[in-house]
């Protein structure tokens, strides 16, 4: 069966996630979570996206695609110039409809991100903040580059390189 009718079969038949996209038909059709990840993942894979920024999965052999790595390259001309940091992303039942948690294993000084845990305070960053589902972890990733170079963020002391939560 054609691609729409597979998936709407998928939306009547499971419990599963759910994105909705809108074809050039003006059809909408209603794409399923690991749906949704599965094009996140090759996305990322093929390295189609913005080149500063990484995601991956933790484990290749999870089929429910929970736990993904992410990592920032410090834009240039600020405290971060130069650096790499990672990130670990878990990925909700309720994605993409809720965004994923976010959590900085590389210590790093950002007013939206907490100091004692990595995590990321979702009210501070843009992607997060006005999260939709249709947005991905590649959104995030790129909204948390651009605070590093905010004016609240791109002269803050960050800590030794190589450091971690």
């Amino acid at each position: 069966p054609p691609a729409s009718q597979l998936l709407l079969f998928v939306q009547r038949h499971t419990s599963t996630t759910f994105i909705m996209q809108r074809l050039p038909t003006g059809e909408t059709v209603i794409v399923p979570r690991n749906f949704k990840l599965l094009e996140e993942l090759e996305h990322s894979e093929k390295g189609l996206g913005d080149m500063s920024i990484s995601y991956g999965l933790v484990d290749s052999s999870d089929i429910f695609m929970g736990e993904w790595n992410g990592g920032i390259l410090g834009p240039h001309g600020t405290q971060h110039d130069s650096r790499f940091y990672e990130l670990r992303i878990s990925i909700p039942e309720s994605y993409p409809a809720m965004p994923p948690k976010v959590r900085f294993v590389s210590r790093v000084n950002m007013n939206c991100v907490d100091p004692k845990s990595g995590e990321v305070i979702y009210s501070k960053v843009p992607a997060t903040k006005n999260w939709n589902r249709n947005m991905g972890m590649e959104q995030i990733l790129i909204s948390l580059r651009a605070e590093m170079a905010s004016g609240e963020n791109r002269r803050l002391k960050q800590p030794l390189e190589g450091s971690t939560f």
